[in-house]
């Protein structure tokens, strides 16, 4: 079995994040993620978030364990874990994309499929969409 784990789920926020918040999130996440071999992605919509964290399997456990106890959001449910023999955003220690933002909609590619909301309950019955909700997003940039 590979140990490379990948790990996707949904939180909200406890209260809506703004752009100066989720820029400060994403500098933290992306300087610990790269000090921990960890790549993925994070979505944010409607005060919700989806993210899929993709590395050592003990590095994404313990970050995803920091990330649960984080009091700015709640209710986190995971949609899919599994081993694999590559990352699916190798290149990416947190790729970002905020779905409420003009700009997202705007972007050559942008597909419907984005205006999924991110809550486990659009998700639960068919993990696998939340990949393919990612990696729409990832062909899009």
């Amino acid at each position: 079995m590979s140990s490379l784990f990948s790990l996707t789920y949904v939180s909200s926020a406890v209260r809506p994040f703004s752009r100066e918040e989720l820029d400060e999130l994403l500098a933290v996440s992306r300087e610990n993620n790269a000090r921990l071999g960890i790549t993925g992605m994070l979505l944010y919509k409607d005060g919700n978030f989806m993210q899929v964290l993709e590395g050592d399997e003990g590095e994404v456990r313990a970050l995803y364990g920091k990330i649960s106890s984080d009091p700015r959001h709640g209710g986190e449910m995971t949609l899919h874990k599994s081993h694999s023999d590559g990352r699916s955003f190798p290149d990416w220690t947190m790729g970002f994309q905020n779905l409420d933002s003009p700009e997202a909609r705007s972007s050559p590619g942008y597909s419907e499929f984005l205006n999924s909301p991110l809550t486990g309950q659009e998700f639960s019955n068919n993990p696998s969409r939340s990949q393919k909700l990612l990696l729409t997003f990832k062909r899009s940039m």
